[in-house]
């Protein structure tokens, strides 16, 4: 089995990525049958979403986690629904601002993760990993490339279960932080995605 897994280089005033940190350290392969394939994703709202494209076409996974930084949140999120909206409240990193625009013109409304989330979430949570199912990937580049994979695989009848993972932020960036962050360490990030391919493996 082949499962995809993006994370995205740092932004804004953002000096660590956890779901850059944690695919550097996680191994290509967890057991014998499951092999990862990794990529990191540049926060450039013109390239990443063709990347992450362009990986599910030409590497042909069995299923895709994005994951993501949502800087504030207590817990791992397991996102629900990709809306097809552009609304940036923070430049990306190429310096673009985007407002009130959809992410794919022709595209529908919102398309919801195909993920089995209800086990992920009870997983981690049986695990000790805080966690929770959310109904906003936000509208920023996030969200963008899970409604542009999501549309991909629609589009192109991959019948593959794919999906969003928002992460805290890491406790290096919240101790250097001027506001009051949560955080979660590596560690737990680490172990969380492992417990997430498994599922997706059992399933």
């Amino acid at each position: 089995m082949k499962i995809l897994l993006t994370g995205f280089e740092t932004f804004a005033d953002h000096p660590v990525n956890p779901s850059q940190e944690f695919l550097k350290q996680l191994p290509e392969k967890i057991e014998p049958d499951i092999n990862l394939l990794k990529l990191i994703l540049p926060v450039d709202h013109q390239s990443a979403p063709g990347m992450i494209v362009k990986e599910i076409s030409e590497k042909k996974p069995d299923a895709v986690i994005a994951f993501g930084l949502a800087a504030g949140r207590a817990k791992l999120s397991l996102e629900r629904v990709a809306v097809n909206l552009l609304d940036f409240k923070i430049p990306d990193n190429t310096g673009a601002v985007i407002s009130d625009k959809p992410v794919i013109p022709e595209g529908p409304a919102a398309y919801f993760t195909t993920l089995p989330i209800r086990a992920m979430l009870l997983a981690l949570i049986d695990t000790g990993i805080p966690a929770e199912i959310s109904l906003s990937a936000g509208s920023y580049l996030c969200n963008q490339v899970f409604y542009t994979m999501m549309y991909e695989i629609s589009i192109n009848c991959h019948q593959i279960p794919a999906g969003f993972v928002h992460l805290p932020s890491s406790p290096e960036a919240a101790a250097k932080s001027q506001k009051s962050l949560p955080s979660m360490d590596l560690t737990s990030v680490l172990e969380a995605a492992k417990i997430l391919v498994r599922i997706l493996a059992d399933n």
